[in-house]
């Protein structure tokens, strides 16, 4: 999905507040953040309330029906894994013997797994929120039954989606232009069951129900178990120094290692001093190509993530400082959401949550109308291949939030959407706002490049031929050229596109303050604090 924003919505400004703060990519949700934090809650109250406006007003990119990561740090940095598993009926030989060589993208419930994304909010409210449930989810409830503006990108989105999605994901009707009123009433009631009863009120009540119904078409590609079993579980976070503070994220089955492992490459590397130079651009694109050109044969659920870094930390005589590398695999514009949380005593939360690819799978749960997200995708169907797609296990993940400490203290929470590009848009930002010590705004404005494949976003390290460098319009205008005569095939996109990603970011600075940026590209995006 590409979008181009018109200039006078532009740029971005670094927004200071002495308390607390959150940053989204829906002003809507921002609100019911902020508004969870004046009334005392903690940052962790304020990311659930976020994310649950955010799953209603924006089914273009996130939702009930998919899935979550999260880090929070509170004097410790917790980390969470709430992406969802396969079904019972999961069965590779068999669509092998079907005709598949991958995973289908659409219209197909075996791309769908088990969704994660209210287990995900259950296990953060068990573990650190301060506020009841009802209340953390009420201004979502409001905002599904009673309705909302549709955003641009909504309404973009929409427009895009083909014929037969179109019949299924009835409520995209509602929004054909910019500000038109959207109601999702079977959202509301789902929301309202996990207000009042948990868990158990969703994955057991009519969501389930649905889910099963699916599943039972597809000949028992879900079966009652598989909803019973909770999507969420705590894990211990992926670290890496770079730049003078420790960076943190979610080990695999998410790709995140990838963010680091490029990070403390380009660390050892002599970046110029000036970020608008194409050498900068050059340095970290062969870390970034360096980090990630395994990635489809090492990802997988069980893989061993400080394994990873190590491996990547080897590669240092593999980076070509003048000339592009040709190392690709021989063998991105994911649609997703990402907000942080920050509050007065120093609590953060980094959490991204998702559908995978524009509404996901393009099918609905059917008694509440609920999209589904097509997080399967990632499975592989090569026999024996460590990601193969089988009963009960989690497919490689996109999803990849971050954190920055320093001296033991939370120095930024930061992410963004972007399928493949999510680990190199991050890279970008790490080495602007710690290396080169930008504001948060200068660092989010500032032109990207990112890696892509040829069709869905999701095929970076997969393209037979290696990835594009693909470099958005308002970056430094020599880049294309320069790049180019270094070896790198490079594509010009339009300046702040949603193809870069919608980040956001909030920092501590010098004066002790919470300072934060909110991606222009989202178009309704905000960051907001007190």
């Amino acid at each position: 999905m590409s979008t181009t924003l018109n200039s006078d919505s532009l740029p971005s400004h670094t927004t200071r507040s002495p308390n607390h703060m959150v940053a989204s990519a829906d002003a809507l949700a921002t609100q019911a953040g902020l508004a969870i934090l004046a009334i005392g809650g903690n940052a962790v109250d304020a990311a659930i309330a976020t994310n649950a406006a955010i799953a209603v007003t924006s089914p273009h990119l996130c939702g009930i029906g998919g899935d979550l990561f999260a880090l929070v740090f509170d004097s410790e940095v917790s980390c969470l894994n709430a992406s969802g598993r396969s079904g019972s009926g999961a069965n590779a030989p068999a669509m092998r013997a079907a005709g598949y060589a991958g995973m289908p993208f659409r219209h197909d419930i075996r791309s769908v797994t088990v969704p994660g994304c209210v287990d995900g909010w259950i296990a953060l409210h068990e573990r650190f929120a301060s506020m009841p449930l009802a209340l953390l989810l009420a201004a979502a409830i409001e905002l599904a039954e009673h309705g909302f503006p549709a955003g641009p990108l909504l309404v973009g989105s929409a427009a895009r989606v083909d014929g037969l999605a179109r019949q299924t994901l009835a409520e995209l009707t509602q929004a054909c232009r910019t500000g038109d009123r959207v109601r999702r009433p079977g959202v509301a009631r789902a929301l309202r069951a996990i207000a009042d009863g948990g868990r158990d009120a969703f994955y057991g009540g009519e969501f389930g129900d649905g889910l099963l119904e699916l599943g039972r078409a597809a000949d028992g590609w879900f079966r009652a178990e598989d909803l019973q079993q909770a999507q969420a579980e705590w894990v211990t976070p992926l670290r890496a120094a770079a730049w003078g503070v420790d960076l943190w994220t979610s080990p695999p089955n998410s790709q995140g290692y990838l963010t680091l492992g490029a990070a403390a490459l380009a660390d050892q590397l002599e970046l110029p001093a000036d970020p608008d130079d194409e050498h900068w651009a050059h340095l970290l694109i062969e870390a970034a190509k360096v980090a990630g050109y395994d990635r489809p044969d090492v990802l997988h659920s069980d893989a061993d993530g400080v394994a990873l870094l190590a491996a990547i930390a080897g590669r240092t005589a593999l980076v070509d400082h003048q000339r592009a590398g040709t190392r690709s695999s021989v063998a991105r514009a994911g649609d997703t959401t990402y907000l942080c949380t920050a509050d007065a005593t120093g609590m953060g939360v980094s959490l991204i949550q998702s559908n995978a690819s524009g509404f996901g799978s393009w099918l609905v749960e059917p008694n509440t109308q609920i999209n589904l997200h097509n997080r399967g995708l990632g499975f592989n169907l090569l026999p024996g291949h460590p990601a193969e797609l089988a009963p009960g296990t989690r497919p490689p993940h996109t999803l990849s939030p971050a954190l920055a400490t320093r001296d033991n203290r939370l120095a930024a929470v930061f992410g963004t959407m972007g399928g493949d590009a999510q680990p190199q848009i991050l890279l970008q930002l790490a080495a602007r706002l710690f290396h080169h010590r930008q504001s948060p705004a200068t660092a989010m404005n500032a032109g990207r490049w990112a890696l892509a494949g040829p069709e869905t976003g999701f095929d970076t390290w997969t393209a037979p031929g290696g990835p594009i460098v693909e470099v958005e319009g308002h970056a430094p205008a020599h880049w294309m050229q320069r790049l180019a005569a270094r070896g790198h095939s490079t594509v010009a996109r339009d300046s702040y596109s949603s193809d870069f990603g919608h980040a956001q970011i909030i920092t501590r600075d010098q004066q002790g303050f919470w300072a934060g940026a909110s991606d222009p590209r989202a178009a309704v995006g905000t960051v907001a604090g007190g």
